[in-house]
């Protein structure tokens, strides 16, 4: 692979590794362990592997290792884990370099999962987790301390698409040796480059955008080779939070399209949330690609002006009206997932972020009539169209 190619080319063609059949598509190589030709072979490797050599399926796979060169190709990493979720990616990645007696900063905006690894197993285990509004710098400032080792955010929150400031977060961690932890799948590999704007370990769940089309489950960690290969490689392998070979294949071929995809969402995020905008049954209509955005200026410089795939509509009268809005859709689909080439709403308050207190659901702005949609690749006009005459419904 030449580093000049551009990001869609790296795409369809990073990280192959041919077969002495010389397949097209990659291969599937569903195996759990691999062959020595002798016994001394067998010893060598399990001292130090080569850069195309393998011992067992939860270590690495050809497969695997594909996805991997092809997502770090594309992110600006030098290397890659890949694991079973995204959760298993959030999960390795905090707790791979965290021990008793470390400090955590993070974003208090997150998925609830996220939350429940910092509030709840980090802190079993002896970690002080401190939490901060994301978008505010000086908390940010005022809660490093000399034994801070990390921080942790989403670069977009779910659900509320607050906008954090990559670059800023990162330069304030660095100057107290933290590292910088970021979860970027609301962003999306396609529209945010968050290794250049400061970030040393990026999280994705690929069983969002990269797979895009509601197949499997997935993640990955991206990061510096040292970190990669020294830090989380080790305990993903002890731990068994590695990705099988065959979803490694989907999120390969997911990514050949996923450019092509997700500024196809994102373009029709866009014309929906302007559309929607000032809807009679709306509170508000938040999404980072509109003008009146609070971090609408961010956009345009850590994510080249686009707003991503998700948009969020929080309806007048609450509850009963996000159900009556959710139930009188006809073409999204109600789930929890997001990223999808279909479009897919959501009530968080009752699913997502079911598990958080109503106080903090409130200070999160995760209102009872919050409802999350996740655009896909319908017509847009269909869409708008669906959406307006479900809020309408709201309101008869």
């Amino acid at each position: 692979m030449s580093d000049n190619w551009n990001s869609r080319t790296k795409l369809v063609h990073g990280g192959t590794r041919r077969s002495q059949y010389n397949e097209v598509s990659e291969a599937i190589f569903l195996t759990q362990g691999f062959v020595y030709d002798t016994a001394e072979q067998a010893e060598a490797r399990f001292i130090e592997t080569g850069p195309d050599e393998f011992i067992y399926a939860r270590y690495g796979n050809p497969t695997v290792a594909m996805f991997e060169e092809r997502i770090a190709a594309l992110e600006g990493a030098e290397d890659a884990f890949a694991t079973a979720s995204g959760m298993a990616a959030v999960s390795g990645a905090l707790t791979s370099v965290l021990k008793a007696g470390d400090h955590v900063v993070s974003a208090k905006a997150l998925f609830g999962s996220c939350l429940y690894i910092l509030e709840t197993i980090l802190t079993r285990f002896g970690v002080e987790v401190s939490f901060v509004d994301g978008t505010d710098l000086e908390q940010w400032r005022a809660a490093m301390r000399p034994d801070t080792k990390a921080v942790f955010f989403e670069s977009m929150s779910n659900p509320t698409l607050e906008v954090i400031d990559i670059k800023a977060v990162a330069e304030i961690a660095h100057s107290c040796g933290a590292l910088v932890i970021v979860d970027n799948v609301f962003s999306t590999p396609v529209f945010s480059r968050a290794v250049e704007q400061g970030a040393d370990v990026v999280v994705y769940s690929a069983t969002k955008h990269i797979d895009g089309q509601g197949r499997a489950l997935g993640g990955v960690v991206l990061g510096s080779k040292d970190y990669i290969r020294g830090t989380l490689e080790p305990y993903m392998k002890h731990t068994g939070g590695s990705l099988s070979p065959f979803n490694a294949w989907v999120m390969l071929k997911g990514l050949e399209t996923i450019d092509l995809r997700v500024n196809a969402q994102a373009g029709s995020a866009l014309k929906i949330a302007e559309a929607l905008d000032g809807h009679a049954a709306l509170e508000r209509t938040i999404y980072p690609g509109l003008a009146d955005h609070a971090q609408n200026a961010l956009v345009q410089t850590q994510l080249g002006g686009k707003g991503g795939t998700v948009l969020s509509l929080d309806l007048k009268g609450g509850k009963e009206a996000a159900f009556r809005f959710l139930n009188a859709m006809t073409i999204p689909v109600i789930s929890n997932n997001l990223g999808d080439a279909k479009s897919i709403a959501t009530h968080p308050a009752t699913t997502t972020h079911q598990r958080l207190s109503d106080e903090l659901k409130a200070e999160l702005g995760i209102t009872p009539g919050l409802v999350r949609f996740s655009v896909g690749l319908e017509d847009a006009d269909d869409l708008i169209a669906d959406l307006k005459a479900a809020l309408d419904a709201t309101q008869a």
